[in-house]
C-alpha cells in the first residue's frame, strides 16, 4: 500500500524496522476502533474538564477519520509485534496527534486516561464483536435459510439412511437437510451468547488494571458513547487475560466444525455420476479437470473444507495465546486479533459462498435416492415388532448374500404379503416416531 504522506512519528518507525515478521497489519477493523475509542475519549476527557475543549475537539476529529477508513494506510506495522499492542496503539497516538495539529501530543493528550494495556484489547474485542455482528451471523443466518428452504423441498424424498458410513433404515433427504439447518442456527447462537462476555473490555485499567492515572467515571463514559461494550466482572480478570476472545473463536471453530460435516455430507451425495452415490446434482461451475472431459467437481464445499480446517487450526494458535495471562497482563493480543479477524472473514465468506453457490442450486436425484431405500437391507428393521430379531438378521443376511430383495427372502421365510406391505412402507420408516405427517 503506497504511503502518499507519514503522519506517524518515531515510534511507529521504530516499530515497523523492529518487526519485520510476516507483511501483515493489525487487522483493520482493529485499527479502526483504536480510532473510535480515542475520539469519544478526547471527548470525555473534555467533558471531565481534564482537556481543552478545542484540543479534544480536533482529537475527535482525527479518530474519527481513522475510525472511518481514511487513514488505513498510515498503520504499517506487522501485527507480529510486541504483544501487548503497544506498537500500534503509539502508531494510531501518532497519527492522530499529527492530524490534531500543532499543540496536541500524542500521549499527554490522544493517549490521556489510557493505556496500551486497555486500550488495544479493548479495540480487538469491540471489532470482533462488531464485525461478527454485522457480517457474519449474518451469512450464517442465510446459510441457516438457505438449508431450511431445501429441507422443505426435499421433505418427501426418502432416502437409505446411513450409520458408521454402512447402510441403515431411511430417512428423507429433507430430514437431513433440516438437521444442516439447525446445526447452522445452534453455531450462530453459540457465536450470539459468547459475544456478550467478548463485549466485556478491560478499558479504564490502564497499565495493570488499577486505573492509575484516569478518572474514576472515564470508561463508563467512553462505553456509553461508544455505544458497544460493557464494563467486566472485574477489571484484573479483564486484563490479565482474553478468556473472552478464547470462548469467542471456540464457538468460530464449532461452526467451522458444522461446516465441516455439511460439507463432507453434500461431497458424498454428489459423488458421481456413475460410481458414486450420486444422490444430490451440485451445480456445475467450472471444469473439473484439465485432462478429462466433462468432469464436475465439487468446488465450494472443497473451499468450505479448507477454511475451516484453516479455523480450526487458528484456534489452537487461539487456545494458546490464552494461556499466555502472566499476573496483569496477557501479552499475545495481536496474534490473537490476527488469527480471530482471520477466522471470521473466512467463515463468513465460505458461508456466503455454501449458501449462493451450492446450497441454492442443488437438486435431488430422486431415481437414485428411491433405489437406495428400497436397496436398504436396514428396511428390515421395520418387521422387527413382526418376525423378532433373529429371524430379521437371517432375512438381511440372505438378502444381501443372494443379492435379492428383503421382501423376497421375507416371503420365502414364511412372512405374508400384508405384513410386509405394513411394515416396508418406507415413508413410514422414515417418519419414525413422528406422528405428525400423514403417509402417503
Amino acid at each position: 500500500m503506497a504511503v502518499q504522506h507519514e503522519l506517524w512519528g518515531s515510534e511507529t518507525t521504530k516499530a515497523v524496522e523492529n518487526f519485520p515478521v510476516s507483511g501483515e497489519r493489525v487487522p483493520t477493523p482493529v485499527v479502526r476502533w483504536l480510532g473510535r475509542i480515542k475520539a469519544e475519549a478526547a471527548r470525555v476527557n473534555a467533558e471531565l474538564g481534564l482537556l481543552d475543549s478545542d484540543v479534544a475537539e480536533r482529537i475527535a476529529t482525527a479518530g474519527d477519520e481513522v475510525a472511518a477508513g481514511q487513514h488505513d494506510d498510515q498503520f504499517p506495522i506487522d501485527v507480529f509485534q510486541t504483544g501487548s499492542g503497544t506498537s500500534s496503539n503509539m502508531n494510531a497516538n501518532e497519527v492522530i496527534a499529527n492530524l490534531a495539529g500543532e499543540g496536541v501530543h500524542a500521549n499527554d493528550h490522544v493517549n490521556m486516561g489510557q493505556s496500551s494495556n486497555d486500550v488495544f484489547p479493548s479495540a480487538v474485542h469491540l471489532a470482533a464483536v462488531d464485525t461478527v455482528r454485522e457480517e457474519l451471523l449474518p451469512a450464517l443466518e442465510r446459510l441457516a435459510g438457505s438449508l431450511a428452504e431445501k429441507s422443505e423441498e426435499f421433505s418427501a424424498l426418502v432416502k437409505a439412511g446411513r450409520t458408521h458410513m454402512m447402510d441403515a433404515v431411511p430417512v428423507t433427504l429433507g430430514q437431513e437437510f433440516g438437521g444442516y439447518a439447525a446445526q447452522i442456527q445452534l453455531g450462530h447462537d453459540r457465536i450470539e451468547d459468547a459475544l456478550r462476555r467478548a463485549s466485556e473490555v478491560p478499558l479504564g485499567g490502564t497499565a495493570t488494571g488499577t486505573g492509575l492515572n484516569t478518572h474514576p467515571e472515564f470508561a463508563a463514559k467512553v462505553l456509553e458513547r461508544l455505544g458497544l461494550g460493557s464494563a467486566p466482572l472485574d477489571r484484573f480478570e479483564a486484563q490479565g487475560n482474553r478468556d473472552g476472545l478464547v470462548e469467542l473463536h471456540g464457538a468460530l471453530k464449532g461452526v467451522a466444525v458444522s461446516l465441516t460435516k455439511i460439507a463432507q455430507d453434500l461431497v458424498l451425495m454428489g459423488s458421481g455420476p456413475r460410481t458414486g452415490l450420486v444422490e444430490l446434482r451440485l451445480p456445475e461451475l467450472q471444469k473439473g479437470s484439465s485432462i478429462m472431459p466433462g468432469k464436475v467437481n465439487p468446488v465450494i464445499p472443497e473451499v468450505v473444507l479448507q477454511v475451516a480446517a484453516q479455523v480450526i487450526g487458528n484456534d489452537t494458535a487461539v487456545t494458546v495465546a490464552g494461556t499466555q495471562g502472566n499476573f496483569e497482563l496477557n501479552v499475545r493480543v495481536p496474534m490473537m486479533a490476527r488469527n480471530v479477524f482471520d477466522s471470521i472473514t473466512l467463515l463468513t465468506s465460505a458461508s456466503r459462498l455454501l449458501a449462493e453457490k451450492c446450497v441454492d442450486g442443488l437438486e435431488a436425484n430422486e431415481e437414485s435416492l428411491r433405489h437406495h431405500a428400497e436397496s436398504t437391507p436396514a428396511i428390515a428393521t421395520a418387521l422387527n415388532p413382526y418376525i423378532g430379531y433373529d429371524l430379521g438378521t437371517e432375512i438381511v443376511q440372505e438378502a444381501v448374500r443372494s443379492a435379492r430383495t428383503i421382501r423376497e427372502v421375507a416371503i420365502e421365510k414364511g412372512v405374508d404379503e400384508e405384513t410386509l406391505d405394513k411394515a416396508l412402507d418406507l415413508q413410514a420408516m422414515a417418519r419414525g416416531s413422528d406422528t405428525s405427517e400423514s403417509s402417503s
